[in-house]
Order: C-alpha cells, then sequence, then structure tokens
C-alpha cells in the first residue's frame, strides 16, 4: 500500500504539472520507469509467480526497455545484440521519423512484462495511462504513433528472442522423483509442495557459457551419526540458532523472506499471503538506488537491465547445483533425528537446500549494481514496507548480500555453510556479467583479472 500510495502520487503529481508540450520532460523523469517496474512487480506478485519464473518476467521486460534505449541513444549505449546468447540486431529509429525514446521504452517493458507473465491485458490500465500521459502533455500525433510503432518492432525481436530459451519445453518435462533417502529432498510443511523447477537448468542462459559454468564443490557429506561431522555442526548449529534468535536476528530474517506465496495454517484454516519474491526485492533496490544516485532515464533502464541479466543467469546456476545434489532441508533432517517438533522461523520453500537461491541472486545483483554506482554507496531499503516490515540500511550493495546470507540461516532454511559458498557463487556470476557486457559507452571498465583469467 505504501508503495503504490507513492505511485500514484508520482503520476498524479505529472497530471497536476499538465502543460502543452512538456511531454518531454514528463518522459524523461527516472521515477516513471521505476513506478513502472514497480507495476510489473505487483502484477508477478498477484499471480504467485515463484522466484525463478520472476526472474525470467523481469530479465525480458528490462531488455526490451534496454534495447530501446539503446537504439535511440546509440552514441551513449551499446545494444546487447551479439552480446549475449542468441540476441540478434535490432531495428534502430527510422531517420525523419521522431520518436520519444523514454516512451517507447516505457510501452517496450510493459509488452514484454504482460506477455511473460500473463494474463493477458495485466498491464493494459497502466498502458493506456501512459499513453494518456502521453497525450495530455501535448506528444505530436507523429511522434506518439511512431514512438508506438518502434517499441512494438523493438518488442517483437526481444519476444522472438524470448520464446527460444527453452522454457516451454521445461513446462512438459517429467515431474521431479522424490526419493525418501537419507539426507535426500522431499517435501517440506506445510504445503509439501512438489519440487519446483527441477528443470530449470536447461533454460539458456544470458550471459553465461553453460549452467555448469560456475559449479561450486559439493555439499557437505550426509552424516547425522557422528557428532564431529560437517554436517552434524551445521545441523545442531541451525537448531540453536533459530532456537535462540534475537530481535535483530529475527528482523533479519523477516526482512529478506520474500516469500512470494506463504501459506498460513491455523486449525482447519488454510490462506496465502502475498510479497515480493526475491528479485523482485532487488528490483525494488535498483530503483531505490537509482534514485538517489539521481540517476537519468537510460541510466536507471540500464540499472535494472543489467541487474535482472544476473538474476537470471544466478538462477540457472543455482537450480542446477540444487538438482545435482537434491540435499535435504534442515527442516526434515532436524524432525527425522533430533526433534519431530522443530520448526524453522520461515517457511521452507519447496526445492532442495544446497546451493541458496536468494544468497545466490542478491550476491550477483550486488555486483552489477556496485558495477553501476560504486561500492560503499549507502541506502535505507524501504521494500519491506508494505509488508509491515521495518526498513534496514546498509554501507553497500555488497554488505546487503553478506546480511542476506545470515538471513537464510537465521531463518532455518539454509544450512549457513551453503549461504557462503552461495553468496561466493552470485559474486562470480555477477562479475562475469558485468565485465562480458558492454552497455553504457562511458562507463569505467569493471574488471577483475583474476575471474577473467579462469
Amino acid at each position: 500500500m505504501y508503495r503504490s500510495l507513492v505511485i500514484a502520487c508520482i503520476l498524479a503529481g505529472l497530471v497536476a504539472c499538465n502543460r502543452k508540450k512538456d511531454y518531454d520532460k514528463v518522459f524523461k523523469d527516472p521515477n516513471l520507469y521505476c513506478a513502472t517496474v514497480y507495476e510489473l512487480n505487483t502484477v508477478v506478485m498477484g499471480n504467485n509467480f515463484p522466484p525463478i519464473i520472476a526472474s525470467r518476467n523481469y530479465l525480458y521486460a528490462t531488455v526490451a526497455a534496454y534495447e530501446v534505449i539503446a537504439g535511440g541513444y546509440p552514441d551513449q549505449y551499446f545494444s546487447l545484440a551479439g552480446q549475449v546468447n542468441g540476441l540478434t540486431p535490432l531495428p534502430k529509429p527510422v531517420a525523419g521519423k521522431p520518436v520519444e525514446v523514454e516512451f517507447a521504452a516505457l510501452l517496450a517493458f510493459c509488452k514484454l512484462g504482460e506477455a511473460v507473465t500473463f494474463p493477458a491485458g495485466s498491464m493494459k490500465g497502466y498502458v493506456d495511462s501512459l499513453k494518456k500521459l502521453a497525450t495530455d502533455h501535448g506528444m505530436p500525433e507523429n511522434m506518439f504513433a511512431n514512438s508506438i510503432a518502434y517499441a512494438d518492432t523493438v518488442s517483437a525481436v526481444i519476444m522472438k528472442w524470448s520464446k527460444k530459451d527453452n522454457y516451454l519445453q521445461t513446462r512438459g518435462a517429467p515431474e521431479y522423483t522424490v526419493m525418501d533417502s537419507p539426507g535426500r529432498w522431499v517435501p517440506t510443511p506445510p504445503a509439501y509442495a512438489s519440487a519446483m523447477e527441477p528443470h530449470w537448468n536447461t533454460i539458456r542462459p544470458v550471459v553465461m557459457e553453460s549452467a555448469s559454468q560456475f559449479t561450486p564443490p559439493p555439499p557437505y557429506k550426509f552424516d547425522v551419526t557422528n557428532k564431529n561431522s560437517d554436517y552434524y555442526k551445521e545441523v545442531i548449529s541451525i537448531k540453536n540458532a533459530v532456537d535462540s534468535l534475537t530481535e535483530e536476528q529475527a528482523h533479519i530474517a523477516d526482512f529478506w523472506d520474500d516469500n512470494p506465496f506463504k501459506l498460513n495454517v491455523s486449525g482447519h484454516l488454510m490462506f496465502g499471503t502475498k510479497k515480493f519474491s526475491p528479485p523482485g526485492h532487488w528490483m525494488s533496490i535498483v530503483g531505490i538506488a537509482a534514485k538517489k544516485a539521481n540517476a537519468d532515464f537510460p541510466t536507471t533502464v540500464c540499472a535494472y537491465a543489467k541487474t535482472t541479466i544476473a538474476l537470471f543467469d544466478a538462477f540457472i546456476e543455482c537450480w542446477d547445483e540444487k538438482y545435482r545434489h537434491n540435499t535435504a532441508r534442515p527442516e526434515t533432517v532436524i524432525n527425522k533425528y533430533i526433534d519431530p517438533n522443530w520448526r524453522p522461523h520461515l517457511q521452507t520453500p519447496p526445492f532442495p537446500e544446497y546451493t541458496c537461491g536468494h544468497s545466490t541472486c542478491s550476491a550477483a545483483a550486488a555486483e552489477t549494481l556496485t558495477s553501476m554506482f560504486g561500492d560503499n554507496f549507502s541506502y535505507t531499503d524501504t521494500t519491506e514496507l508494505e509488508f509491515g516490515i521495518k526498513n534496514r540500511t546498509f554501507p553497500s550493495f555488497r554488505a546487503a548480500a553478506e546480511e542476506n546470507n545470515w538471513a537464510r540461516y537465521y531463518g532455518g532454511i539454509h544450512f549457513h555453510h551453503s549461504c557462503i559458498v552461495s553468496t561466493e557463487q552470485g559474486r562470480k556470476i555477477g562479475e562475469w556479467v558485468v565485465n562480458k557486457l558492454k552497455m553504457k559507452k562511458n562507463d569505467v571498465t569493471y574488471t577483475n583479472q583474476k575471474l577473467l583469467q579462469k
């Protein structure tokens, strides 16, 4: 509700300052792009998309918007065509046909966001409000028509690209086979849901060469009989941590929970509560950072696109690892071998434990945002206010990613060793994305020689 009111105020303010032929000023406001990303965020949340699929929703929408910007500002931005897997060259604006580039970028974002997200028409009302904004602020009819046409042309190329990422093929793939053997993942309470997206490692990465490019070391060997084993120590550590959470630790866990659909059970009554997923949370952070940095519209679009690419590839790498080892969740192990009544602080999501998706994607996003806005970029994350969770302030994006790795441990859903490994994996993926992509032409090259020499 809080963020919805903010967006309503932005749009109302733009209408309130309605002056003829000030459309250029209106559409160059980066807050309008952030508001549009938020609109998609709410559609994704409303349709119960899990974090893995949500990363795909954001990817194609933000890349579509970015390609409009790259086409409209060729002296400032490079197209991603030829840089990312499978993307062919995109059309440029036609000479002699004026285009309002930012308006077209917004339309392309919405078109791909709606097409990838479903259901059809989910963003129509918002798109109509953008078009009304253009006409109310005096955009010439020919520019209005040209901008829509250019957005549609770019969107068609991105749509074609999206359809070749193997997503549709995974919809008909075999279901995960549950094997109740020691240390292996099985469904967890309260929903006992099936394993989520076991074939996601077959999705085409954007920048990574393959799903297994950054394969981490294997998890600790399952062993709950030897109290000196690394695995047993991890089990006891997480149990003790959850059993003695401080108020601050509970807040950290809740802040980074990002469970898009929590199933609440009270007697025979069951109901779901929704929040942004992990990639949705990072979409919010991008907007917060862009606003604090006073970034212009194209830079803001670039920051979102680069971050979604890192998030998308991070989930592919992580899901490849999850279903390689199929490790049991702490809740399963503790209930079976130590305490049948133990419950984690957070609700356990329906997929294997090793590695941690949130820690992986958070560390990857932190690297892309660091490349855009610098290290030691302090900010206050207000994302969770609308879900009744107070803000947290961080000295840097990397510090936020580090806190996230503790959050999953405090929540009782990931062993801390898994989170540490995942944060390192995410960092490698983020660095790879940043070093492989050339986006903003005047950027200082962000390099890590050790990574590039691998």
